[in-house]
C-alpha cells in the first residue's frame, strides 16, 4: 500500500515537472541548477500557478470564473485533507504542509487570479495587489521551500525575494503589453495608454523594474547556496531579457514580443 502511494505521488510530482518543462524553458532551467532536494517542490508551485494562470488566460470557450472557482474550492480541499485526485493540486499540497506555506500567501495569488477575468486597466493600488498576488507571493512560496523552516533566514530575505518577482513579473508586462492589449484587454501599467504609450512611459517603467532588480540581488547573495545559483541563473536571464527591452525604441515593443535565446555560446 505505501509503495503504491508513493508510485502516485512520484507520478504527480513528475506531472508538475512536465508542466513546467512545456510552459517555461528559463525557469526549468533555473530549477535544474537548484540542489536536488529542493526540484520537486519547486515544479510543484510552478504547475500551480501556471495552471490556475492558464484559466483566465486561455480557456476563452469555457466559463472562466466557474473553473477559477472550483480550481480555488479543489486547492484547499487537498491542502486540508492532503491528497487530491488532481495531480497538480496533489503535489502543490503537498510543499504547503510540508513547507509551511501560508494561506494568506494562496489566497492573494488567486485574487490575482480572479482580477485577471474582469480588470482591463488598473489603478496603482490594483496593480500594486496584483503585482504582489501574482509574482511576488510566488517569490515567497519559494522561500519557505529553500530556507527549510528556518524563519529567522525567511523573514531577512522576504523583501528582496517579494522585489525578485515583482522584477520578473513587470518584466513580462512590459515584454507581453502588445499581446495584453489585443489578445486580452489589458494594460496592467496604472495611468499608461497603450494608445499612446510613450518613450517616457517606457522609462520610467524601466526606472522601476531597475530598483527592483538591484533590491533582489542583495537577497540573492545571501540566499542558502543550496537555492543561490539557482535563483541566480533565472535572475540573469530576466536581466538579459530586460536589457534587451531597455535598448529597443518604445514603439517596437508595441509590436512585438521581445525574445532572448536561452542557450548562446559566448
Amino acid at each position: 500500500m505505501k509503495n503504491m502511494m508513493a508510485l502516485y505521488e512520484q507520478t504527480t510530482l513528475e506531472c508538475s515537472r512536465l508542466i513546467t518543462q512545456r510552459y517555461s524553458t528559463s525557469f526549468t532551467l533555473g530549477i535544474k541548477t537548484l540542489d536536488r532536494k529542493f526540484h520537486w517542490a519547486i515544479y510543484a508551485i510552478y504547475g500551480f500557478v501556471r495552471y490556475a494562470d492558464e484559466i483566465v488566460d486561455t480557456f476563452h470557450d469555457f466559463d472562466k470564473k466557474d473553473l477559477l472557482l472550483r480550481f480555488k474550492k479543489d486547492t484547499y480541499q487537498a491542502i486540508e485533507e492532503g491528497i487530491s485526485l488532481n495531480p497538480v493540486l496533489h503535489s502543490f499540497q503537498k510543499v504547503v504542509n510540508q513547507f509551511g506555506i501560508e494561506r494568506e500567501l494562496i489566497e492573494a495569488f488567486l485574487i490575482s487570479m480572479e482580477m485577471d477575468l474582469d480588470e482591463t486597466s488598473y489603478t496603482k493600488n490594483d496593480y500594486e495587489t496584483y503585482i504582489y498576488g501574482s509574482a511576488e507571493v510566488v517569490g515567497l512560496m519559494c522561500l519557505r521551500v529553500f530556507c527549510e523552516g528556518d524563519c529567522n533566514e525567511y523573514n531577512s530575505l522576504s523583501e528582496p525575494a517579494r522585489r525578485l518577482g515583482s522584477a520578473f513579473q513587470k518584466v513580462n508586462f512590459l515584454r507581453d503589453i502588445k499581446s495584453d492589449f489585443h489578445d486580452r484587454g489589458r494594460v496592467y501599467f496604472p495611468g499608461v495608454d497603450f494608445n499612446s504609450f510613450s518613450a517616457k512611459d517606457k522609462l520610467i517603467i524601466e526606472d522601476d523594474i531597475q530598483q527592483d532588480f538591484d533590491a533582489a540581488l542583495v537577497g540573492i547573495r545571501r540566499l542558502p547556496r543550496s537555492a543561490r545559483m539557482g535563483v541566480y541563473l533565472a535572475y540573469c536571464y530576466y536581466l538579459r531579457l530586460f536589457a534587451k527591452i531597455k535598448a529597443v525604441p518604445f514603439a517596437r515593443i508595441q509590436e512585438e514580443r521581445i525574445r532572448v535565446q536561452i542557450f548562446k555560446n559566448s
